[in-house]
């Protein structure tokens, strides 16, 4: 029974504790599985058994597995920071630092009685979209090991897909959730900027990181989503508003019927004369998915929003201008790496040794990109006409939203792609968030949602709604899933080559 544990959703997993199955005896299905696959699978940076264990069994004792979350394991992105547990966001410049602190997101995981499994791998900083700038190590697909798991948060979409956590927390910049989602069959949503506390999430861009969940399905989403969202006076852009109803929306949703419901289909996202670099099997299982929602009462029209054609360079100024005022933080004097403080040197010579050697050649290539843009004689030049696009583009999101209730679009406009293929050209490695930006610009919420095969890889749905409205992105998303389910006979990820995860090792 214990090796079932890791093909169940988090739902089925409440029922088995509520009927007698032990937190200890899940947590340790579970920490089998990754002591089995994950060295060649890489999502993990770090795993604690005796720990979890510990915790398992200590909510085995107080009698609570099964209610609510208590009892069910968890995996967080490494950018979360975790008191007491090696913390290092992808980076040589915070090995071997362990934080005093949670936060709040793993503070409510925490409250809500999961055990933590683990820190997954992520590419540093969360700059990346294959996990292969990883400090530490290159992140695999379990549907194809030679392929990437997408990024930021690849070992968190790696580690569900393989079945080494039932789910886990990714965080969204650019599309960091959605993009990594959509190439490993996963459920991924990235929240209303503002809804899920930023407090103890290590900054990449202050305007647009948001923690978000990911989850084989689109009801365990929900469930994850609701335990982390909410208002938090410890972060200053926090949203004080009530929380939608997900996970009961993600139930309504599942029942299959869209009557009245708007749908609008992004023309500037893989439409007709925008079809460039876009794989002609993820338009076609797009559009299937769209015509499936059309059959269960949707109205579909195209909209355009030609805001979105500028959504890739704008991001690439904000997102770098932002991270070079965060990343000044990291200096080998307060925490983290220090290299040469042999007492001759001065401390400016102690700071560039540090981040010679701590940082990745992606962080300072955006470090300097950002500052560059921030720099006397340019910031309007281009900070500042980035900032005047980002408004365009949520004035497009604004007027699409007056005759429609949800857009949608892929996810990504290619399937998973080999490790290694785009390591030396930046510009095609940043073209594969091509369609999560527009979304992470206006801050609206998006979730991606698995739509079928396209040479034996997952393709993913997009599904964005208005701010606030994260309840409208889970309907329409179980309502496809579970017309899809319905239509194989199977789960998505039940698709998934059994021969190619058992092969990693």
């Amino acid at each position: 029974m214990s090796s079932a544990f890791t093909s169940m959703t988090v739902a089925e997993l409440q029922s088995a504790l509520q009927d007698g199955a032990t937190a200890a005896g899940v947590t340790e299905a579970y920490l089998d599985r990754i002591a089995a696959e994950d060295d060649a699978l890489g999502s993990y940076l770090h795993v604690d058994p005796e720990a979890a264990l510990a915790r398992a069994r200590d909510i085995d004792s107080a009698g609570t597995a099964g209610t609510g979350l208590s009892g069910v394991p968890v995996a967080l992105k490494d950018v979360v920071v975790t008191e007491g547990v090696p913390t290092t966001s992808g980076s040589r410049i915070l090995e071997g630092w362990k934080p005093p602190y949670d936060a709040t997101v793993a503070a409510r995981l925490k409250t809500a009685g999961t055990v933590l499994l683990g820190k997954t791998n992520m590419d540093e900083f969360a700059m990346g979209s294959s996990t292969e700038n990883s400090a530490y190590r290159v992140t695999r697909n379990p549907w194809d090991p030679e392929r990437i798991p997408g990024g930021s948060s690849g070992g968190s979409s790696a580690a569900v897909a393989g079945g080494l956590s039932p789910w886990a927390i990714g965080t969204d910049t650019g599309g960091s959730i959605r993009q990594p989602a959509a190439l490993t069959g996963l459920v991924g949503h990235k929240p209303t900027y503002g809804s899920v506390s930023r407090y103890g999430l290590i900054a990449f861009s202050s305007s647009l990181d948001q923690a978000g969940p990911m989850a084989r399905t689109v009801l365990d989403a929900a469930l994850l989503h609701e335990a982390i969202g909410g208002h938090d006076p410890l972060d200053s852009t926090s949203i004080d508003a009530p929380m939608p109803v997900l996970a009961e929306c993600a139930r309504r949703g599942a029942e299959g019927d869209l009557s009245g419901l708007r749908i609008g289909v992004v023309r500037e996202l893989g439409g007709e004369g925008h079809a460039d670099g876009y794989e002609p099997g993820v338009l076609s299982r797009v559009a299937e998915a769209v015509a499936l929602l059309e059959s269960m009462g949707a109205e579909v029209r195209e909209i355009s929003c030609p805001a979105f054609d500028l959504a890739l360079p704008a991001y690439y100024l904000i997102a770098p201008s932002e991270a070079s005022s965060n990343l000044a933080r990291f200096d080998g004097v307060r925490y983290g790496l220090r290299v040469g403080d042999d007492g001759q040197r001065e401390l400016d010579e102690v700071m560039a040794l540090t981040r010679e050697q701590g940082f990745g050649a992606e962080v300072k290539r955006r470090i300097i990109l950002g500052t560059y843009a921030l720099s006397s004689g340019y910031y309007e030049a281009y900070y500042g006409q980035a900032q005047k696009v980002r408004t365009l583009i949520s004035r497009n999101f604004s007027a699409a939203f007056d005759d429609v209730d949800v857009l949608v679009s892929p996810t990504t406009p290619t399937v998973a792609f080999p490790i290694g293929a785009r390591v030396d050209d930046p510009v095609a490695m940043y073209a594969a968030d091509l369609c999560t930006l527009p979304a992470s610009l206006a801050g609206v919420p998006a979730i991606s949602v698995p739509c079928g095969l396209s040479d034996g890889l997952p393709v993913g749905l997009q599904i964005m709604a208005p701010a606030l409205a994260d309840d409208r992105c889970y309907q329409v998303a179980a309502a496809l899933e579970a017309a899809q389910d319905a239509a194989r006979g199977s789960r998505f990820l039940d698709q998934l080559p059994v021969q190619t995860v058992e092969g990693l090792r």
